[in-house]
């Protein structure tokens, strides 16, 4: 069922619904749902986990741990639960205006992934580059600015996207050759010129990926040629370990999207092992990131242990009450 929607004197064509074809024919595909719906509570419980811990530790209250926070807020992408609940019931059909709200939310959280993981390299250069400058700089206001200016640039960019689909006939095929309802599997599916959405995903990865990656690379190289004036080889090896948990955050976010992007453009893959990796490129780097900030920042597990004694205190002391009021 179609609809004819009139705007500016113009007539566009919209399905009811959109058929989102997920993995094709491929043998115990439920299996593989499933193990999305794992690898999302994981992510969830971790996630909820950082955020917790940075809001109730006093000493994580700081400009770097802004930044940090907003990283796991984005990692909370509804992506997994809304499809992973589709494929599961064999009820692969989604409303246009869901299918629209959902390529909204799922290109917001992303974009914000990739800013973020800009604004900590700004903070790792700044501490490295200009270490007594740091604290004047650096500023818990500054980076909930940064931060903010990033959430309204990448609100208007995926709004840009959603308005253009929303100015496509779609008078053919309904089906979604993807696992979400994707950007470019949608636009492809008009009958109209759809040259505007075609530019614009470009325009989107130079911003979005390709920016954010030159700029973080920069940076590095900033960052090495302050580490070699370093006399100290101590102290060279204390800086470096503040930016290894970023470096392996650039490197699971980024490097599996470049692959894909190279071998979509290179190579004929099978569209199940492009869905396949696709996937994974959006689902376990969120589930890693607050494992690897947990494990590799000192301060983080310092304000673990700390919340861990006072939980411990807090209880034995509700106990003890407890027990002389039973008295």
């Amino acid at each position: 069922m179609t609809s004819v929607v009139s705007l500016d004197n113009a007539t566009f064509i919209r399905p009811s619904a959109f058929y989102i074809s997920g993995l094709y024919n491929m043998p115990h595909s439920k299996y593989y749902y499933m193990f999305l719906c794992f690898v999302y509570a994981v992510t969830v419980l971790g996630n909820t986990f950082i955020m917790s811990t940075i809001y109730l530790a006093q000493t994580l209250h700081t400009a770097k741990y802004i930044a940090v926070f907003n990283l796991a807020l984005s990692d909370l992408s509804a992506i997994i639960p809304k499809y992973a609940n589709m494929f599961l019931s064999e009820n692969q059909y989604i409303p246009y205006e869901d299918c629209l709200a959902s390529m909204f939310f799922v290109f917001v959280f992303m974009t914000m992934q990739s800013f973020t993981l800009l604004a900590l390299c700004f903070d790792r250069v700044i501490a490295i580059c200009f270490p007594l400058r740091y604290h004047a700089i650096v500023t818990k206001n500054i980076m909930t600015l940064i931060i903010g200016v990033m959430w309204l640039v990448s609100v208007f960019l995926v709004s840009i996207r959603i308005a253009l689909i929303a100015r496509l006939s779609i008078c053919g095929s309904t089906t979604v050759n993807s696992y979400f309802c994707d950007h470019g599997p949608v636009y492809r599916l008009a009958c109209n010129d759809n040259s505007p959405n075609h530019m614009m995903s470009y325009v989107n990865i130079s911003v979005v990926f390709c920016f954010p990656l030159l700029l973080i690379a920069l940076s590095y190289v900033c960052i090495g040629v302050a580490l070699s004036k370093i006399s100290q080889g101590a102290d060279r090896m204390k800086a470096m370990k503040t930016c290894t948990s970023h470096l392996l955050l650039v490197a699971m976010y980024y490097l599996p999207i470049i692959s894909i992007y190279i071998t979509a453009h290179t190579t004929d893959i099978n569209p199940n092992t492009r869905i396949i990796n696709s996937v994974l490129t959006q689902t376990i780097p969120p589930m890693l990131n607050p494992i690897i900030y947990t494990l590799k920042t000192e301060e983080v597990l310092q304000s673990i242990r700390v919340l861990y004694k006072r939980v411990k205190v807090n209880f034995a002391t509700e106990n003890n009450l407890k027990s002389i009021a039973k008295n």
